[in-house]
């Protein structure tokens, strides 16, 4: 009975309200909502042929979030083009056709509906979809309904001093949820970005996690200030306090700050990648095996680790063998007497050298690049000469090529005959004439 009186009165209501309102007002302005939606569904169509994110998703989800997002977003193009024309719509149909009570009623569903649709594409997790609709709806239509200030003001004044500190109602439930929502949006972003950063496949492995930590620690930083803000609690003390914490952690650690610092500029400039072979200006060399923000390990061929403050990259120069190109030159010098055929031995040893399978040769490469042998100066037991050679990589450890050369290259000489010189004495034995007695 209650049920059937409460339907009563909502139609009475209608009834009055459709009377007391020109009906061709309430026609005119459910014409313009319908052309608003026409023209949001003409231009989101549109967008969606010529935007190819959102046309189709991607074909690995987890490895293009961005990609995945957008495609999601794409769907609720629709409606939010209507919600922002609508919007336009309220500052002039009054003008026109007096007060737009339908328009705004259109606006408040169209944003209730879009927020709906949002938590069902964009949340992915069912608990936290469901927190979301049932927090964010009824605040949403209190808003929409333009009730939320009174109730702010309400909350407001629900509150206790405790010394210079003020605690509302308001204050708490600000706190509670949108500090849930940034750290929400926190772990969201923190999961998106560091997908990103280890996608990126120009970065070696450890340059991609290191980079992926220090997003991680700034973003949560940043969520860590704003939900301070929301608190109330006063940052400007904050930083006062911190940056003094901040100069005596300074003084005391500054060799480690430095190196901190030099690590992300290394990681920045990319002067540095796994891999690589370094030489120091101490002439110590080894190849890349670790980066962190403290030190560069250095792997040398016999076995040892050198690990390198990262100031030391940053401040002095050093030698990076392999990092823009593997490929390197190199030099054997052996000699021959003056007696032999020089221009017959430097065909000879060329041919010999260009068989070893790790020196780079053929007619395909440039002709600086294939195996030269050349007469480097003229000594006192022969003509010296040398080999020059390109190979992948560098002529130590596992690549030791020089040694095989040299072998190659006796082996040749002594096949054709050609003698390899030694230092020669001639030794002159004067007989001096002994007195007479």
């Amino acid at each position: 009975m209650e049920t059937q009186e409460l339907l009563d009165e909502l139609k009475q209501s209608a009834s009055e309200v459709l009377t007391s309102t020109d009906r061709m007002e309430v026609l005119g302005q459910l014409g313009v909502i319908l052309a608003i939606y026409a023209l949001a569904y003409v231009i989101a169509h549109r967008l969606v042929k010529l935007v190819p994110w959102f046309r189709r998703p991607p074909e690995k989800p987890k490895q293009a979030p961005i990609h995945m997002l957008v495609y999601r977003c794409g769907r609720l193009l629709f409606p939010l083009l209507a919600i922002v024309f609508l919007r336009i719509d309220l500052a002039f149909i009054p003008q026109v056709l007096g007060e737009s009570w339908v328009v705004q009623a259109a606006l408040a569903i169209a944003i209730l509906l879009l927020f709906n649709d949002f938590i069902k594409l964009v949340i992915t997790r069912p608990t936290v979809a469901t927190v979301f609709r049932w927090v964010g709806t009824p605040i949403l239509f209190l808003y929409v309904i333009g009730a939320l200030d009174d109730i702010v003001q309400v909350l407001e004044s629900m509150a206790i001093q405790l010394g210079n500190i003020r605690i509302s109602a308001y204050g708490i439930a600000r706190a509670i949820i949108f500090g849930s929502l940034l750290f929400w949006l926190g772990r969201v972003s923190n999961s998106t970005g560091q997908t990103i950063i280890r996608n990126q496949e120009a970065l070696d492995y450890r340059t991609r996690e290191v980079a992926a930590k220090l997003f991680e620690i700034v973003l949560f930083t940043l969520v860590f200030i704003l939900i301070l803000n929301l608190m109330g609690i006063n940052l400007t003390a904050l930083a006062v306090f911190g940056g003094a914490v901040g100069v005596g952690i300074g003084f005391g650690l500054q060799n480690i700050a430095s190196n901190f610092i030099s690590g992300l500029i290394i990681i920045l400039d990319r002067s540095i990648t796994l891999g690589d072979y370094i030489e120091l200006a101490d002439s110590r060399c080894g190849t890349v095996t670790k980066l962190s923000l403290r030190a560069v390990t250095l792997e040398t061929y016999d076995g040892k680790d050198i690990v390198v403050p990262n100031e030391k990259f940053v401040s002095e120069s050093f030698v990076n063998w392999t990092q823009k190109n593997r490929k390197q030159r190199y030099r054997v010098d052996f000699s021959v007497s003056y007696s032999t055929n020089v221009r017959e031995t430097v065909e000879i040893v060329k041919a010999a050298v260009a068989k070893h399978p790790q020196v780079l040769s053929g007619d395909e490469l440039p002709i600086e690049e294939r195996p030269d042998c050349e007469i480097d100066s003229f000594g006192d037991n022969g003509v010296n000469m040398f080999v020059e050679f390109w190979m992948l990589g560098v002529d130590d450890g596992r690549n030791r090529v020089g040694g095989d050369l040299l072998l190659i290259i006796l082996e040749t000489l002594q096949e054709h005959g050609i003698e390899i010189p030694f230092p020669q004495r001639d030794v002159r034995i004067l007989e001096k004439a002994v007195p007479e007695l």
